[in-house]
């Protein structure tokens, strides 16, 4: 947005707060209902939200979750053997997330080597 346009904007929003104009709008206080699903196919929606209401996640939300599960896993780790494997854990949990998505290089998540790498050599220099 225009840095102009987006001040009047703002200013017109606050007004209107001001004013109460969104006081009486319908469902004020409660939580949207987000069942938008003009995105899937007419044929899948039965079946998205059979799986939706399971709480079944699509296996790239499953990977991700996997992935932040092991970052943090290792963020906490001292043994260094025991961070080695992790770290091969997870550059191969994101290789396999990237390869699931099939998308351009431009969107693949980086694996985790250079910074462990970096730490790891600037540990043993200093210790030396």
């Amino acid at each position: 947005m225009i840095p102009g346009f987006e001040k009047i904007v703002e200013a017109r929003i606050k007004k209107a707060q001001i004013q109460g104009e969104f006081d009486k709008l319908p469902g004020k206080g409660k939580p949207l209902e987000l069942n938008d699903d003009r995105h899937v196919p007419e044929d899948m929606r039965l079946a998205f939200k059979i799986l939706k209401n399971a709480n079944f996640l699509p296996p790239e939300i499953e990977m991700k979750k996997e992935i932040k599960k092991t970052q943090d896993l290792l963020a906490g780790m001292k043994d260094e053997s025991e961070k080695y494997r992790t770290l091969k854990k997870l550059n191969f949990l994101i290789m396999k997330l990237n390869i699931a998505r099939n998308s351009s290089i431009d969107f693949e998540m980086p694996q985790q080597y250079h910074e462990k790498l970096v730490e790891s050599m600037e540990m043993k220099i200093s210790n030396s």
